[in-house]
C-alpha cells in the first residue's frame, strides 16, 4: 500500500500540489523585489512544470499500470487546487479585471458544481468518465493562465501576452460551460431517479 502511494505518478501528483504554495510565494514576493518581472517568470515557470506533472501524472500510471485510489482521488484536487489558486491570484492582483473576471467566476463554478457531481455518482457507484473535449478545456484554460502569468512581464518582450491570455481565457470559459452542462446531462439522469 505504501509503495502504491509513493510511486512516480503519484509523486508528480504530490509535486503539483506543492506547487501550489509557491506559486502563491512568487506573488507574495512580486511586490517586494525591485524586478517585479522575476517573480512573474519565476511563477509562470512553477505553473509550467505543474501543468506538465499533469500530462505526464495520468500517462505514466496508465502506462506503468500504477494507479491507485490515492491517484485517483489526488489528481483531480490538485488540478482543481492549481487552477483555482492561480486564477484568484491574477485576480486579486489585477491581471483578471473587469469581464475577463466573469470567465474566471464562470470556471471556478464549473469546477466546483462538476466536483460536487461527480462526488455525489461516486457514492451512487456511477463513473463519469473524462470527455476528450474536457481535457481540451484543461489544455486551453493552462495555456490562457500562463498566458496571463506572463503578463505585464511578456508584454515587454511579446506585443499582446496579456490579451492573449483574456482571449484564451474567454475560449476557456466557453468549452467549459458547454463540457460543464455535458457532465451534467450525464448525471442528471441518475440524480433525478435517486430523488
Amino acid at each position: 500500500m505504501a509503495s502504491n502511494a509513493f510511486n512516480l505518478p503519484n509523486i508528480l501528483t504530490y509535486v503539483r500540489i506543492l506547487a501550489v504554495p509557491l506559486i502563491v510565494l512568487c506573488f507574495f514576493l512580486e511586490g517586494r523585489l525591485q524586478s517585479s518581472d522575476f517573480a512573474r517568470w519565476l511563477a509562470l515557470g512553477i505553473f509550467a512544470a505543474a501543468s506538465l506533472t499533469d500530462f505526464f501524472d495520468g500517462y505514466l500510471a496508465r502506462k506503468w499500470k500504477q494507479t491507485s485510489n490515492i491517484g485517483r482521488m489526488l489528481d483531480p484536487i490538485a488540478d482543481k487546487l492549481v487552477v483555482s489558486v492561480v486564477l484568484l491570484l491574477l485576480a486579486a492582483e489585477g491581471s483578471i479585471a473587469g469581464w475577463s473576471l466573469w470567465a474566471g467566476v464562470i470556471i471556478l463554478c464549473r469546477e466546483i458544481l462538476v466536483s460536487g457531481l461527480r462526488e455525489y455518482l461516486a457514492s451512487l457507484e456511477v463513473s463519469v468518465p473524462v470527455t476528450w473535449l474536457a481535457k481540451w478545456k484543461t489544455t486551453i484554460q493552462l495555456v490562457a493562465i500562463g498566458f496571463l502569468l506572463a503578463g505585464p512581464a511578456g508584454d515587454k518582450i511579446v506585443p499582446y501576452v496579456t490579451e492573449t491570455g483574456h482571449v484564451l481565457l474567454w475560449i476557456s470559459a466557453i468549452v467549459t460551460l458547454y463540457t460543464g452542462w455535458d457532465y451534467f446531462r450525464s448525471g442528471l439522469k441518475h440524480v433525478i431517479e435517486d430523488a
